[in-house]
């Protein structure tokens, strides 16, 4: 396990050893013949597609408005599997896509640039929603720039909740406030439809990642670091305990979730999608994975995130972009400035070209339009206004089916990031307790509680050395 965890969680160290030897810190010329700065832009399409289409769009949009820049695209797309190995070997794009969950290690590794000085120097200071920019920042410093964020709502099926009486005349669902309404609610759903009422992830991570912020409501902390920089698990508590009898109560009790005991991220869609389950923890931008299973925008719709016990609070994850440390001043610069053609406070040109041609993407692969979702940036942003007023334009449902987690959005409760530390590797140990109270009706959830947060601890927690 040893091995393993040097692999992934402290691959940092390693790595930062072998790219003193590569000469990973040193700049290299940024200029192509002309005279401009070139960049690489990481997750380039490869195939002929819409996608392809519009990202050639975008950078002929983008060369003419900065036609100090050139920018060339690059197919690899951000894997924790890859990422080390090309950071060490100086081979990373300019610009690379991450997200919030392994940020603060590649922070740490010294591979994303520090965006401070450019950022506040084309006007950034106080535009960026302070509880996400506070996700990619260390030590005052800013060192990747958030694009996209999501807070964690509950989505469920309009059709099985209308036969299940759970909606309004007008298309607004009723709203369970916490997780003892959430399962009353199922059992109705199960009692008028015969479907299960909700579908709740076991395997390849997707379980453990959606149990976290079930736990943190009721109390819950993961993790506590000492002053020694050393990390405890500290989830053997009754607090996490009563939240893993909430699980296991779903399908011993109350019988309102699948047979299924094995659900990873794929089958947890498609149990929901294909009408089997009513409703689900999701991100607001779920229906861009059912869609693949024939589900139409009208039969999906998404609410608030309940309450638990002891707390309000949801998930919040996104997409970060950051630029390699390899970069030169002229090059972050640029980097900076094609990041804005996707996200930007300004609505300019770029930006809403970018904007009408996602949105657009989104109606012609019948994706819901009408979601509002956690911003980037501080509600008083030109782009914020842009963007919303062009949603509500193009709005391809009932925006009463989404109404509820719009207004959340606007309004949320407490945020909560990710786990800092070994976040996969909590999410797979969690898992297993949940798989182990869907196999066993006489499972023990104080013990298997005490067993897992041991073997966290020794099998990562007392390896990680960041």
């Amino acid at each position: 396990m040893k091995k393993k965890l040097q692999r992934v969680a402290a691959g940092a160290l390693i790595v930062s050893s072998i790219a003193a030897l590569c000469g990973c810190g040193q700049k290299t010329s940024d200029k192509d013949e002309q005279g401009r700065t070139v960049i690489s832009v990481g997750g380039w399409p490869l195939s002929e597609g819409k996608s392809l289409d519009a990202m050639n769009q975008r950078k002929e949009t983008f060369e003419k408005e900065n036609p100090d820049v050139f920018v060339k695209g690059d197919s690899w797309s951000f894997s924790i599997d890859t990422f080390y190995a090309k950071a060490a070997g100086g081979t990373l794009p300019t610009v690379y896509s991450t997200n919030f969950t392994e940020l603060a290690q590649i922070i740490s590794s010294g591979y994303s640039a520090d965006l401070t000085d450019v950022l506040k120097k084309r006007g950034y200071d106080g535009k960026f929603n302070p509880a996400i920019l506070d996700l990619a920042s260390k030590d005052g410093k800013v060192y990747s720039f958030p694009t996209s964020a999501y807070i964690l709502g509950l989505g469920y099926n309009t059709e099985l909740f209308e036969q299940a009486g759970l909606m309004e005349a007008d298309g607004t669902p009723k709203q369970p406030k916490d997780w003892d309404e959430v399962a009353e609610f199922a059992k109705i759903i199960k009692e008028k439809t015969g479907k299960a009422g909700i579908v709740f992830p076991t395997a390849g991570n997707q379980g453990g990642w959606m149990f976290t912020p079930l736990a943190y409501s009721y109390g819950v902390e993961f993790v506590k670091k000492g002053e020694d920089g050393k990390w405890t698990a500290a989830f053997n508590t009754p607090e996490c305990v009563e939240a893993l009898q909430w699980v296991k109560d779903l399908k011993w009790k109350h019988n309102v979730v699948p047979e299924n005991v094995t659900i990873d991220a794929d089958k947890y869609y498609e149990l929901f999608s294909t009408g089997q389950a009513a409703m689900m923890i999701a991100p607001g931008n779920y229906s861009d994975y059912v869609i693949q299973y024939g589900m139409t925008p009208d039969q999906l719709g998404i609410m608030a995130y309940p309450a638990g016990p002891k707390r309000h609070v949801t998930l919040v994850g996104g997409e970060l972009q950051s630029v390699t440390s390899k970069a030169t001043d002229d090059q972050v610069d640029a980097a900076v400035r094609w990041i804005e053609t996707k996200c930007n406070y300004q609505a300019t040109d770029a930006f809403k070209q970018t904007t009408q041609n996602n949105i657009e993407k989104k109606l012609s692969d019948n994706v819901i339009v009408g979601i509002k979702g956690m911003s980037v940036w501080n509600r008083d942003t030109e782009s914020v206004a842009y963007e919303n007023d062009l949603i509500d334009q193009k709005c391809n449902i009932n925006p009463n089916h989404v109404k509820l987690y719009n207004d959340f959005v606007q309004n949320p409760c407490e945020l909560q990031a990710e786990v800092p530390v070994c976040a996969q590797e909590l999410y797979k140990i969690l898992d297993n307790c949940i798989t182990s109270v869907f196999s066993d009706e006489n499972a023990d959830c104080a013990a298997i509680i005490e067993k897992a947060c041991k073997d966290f601890q020794m099998d990562y927690l007392d390896n990680v050395d960041y």
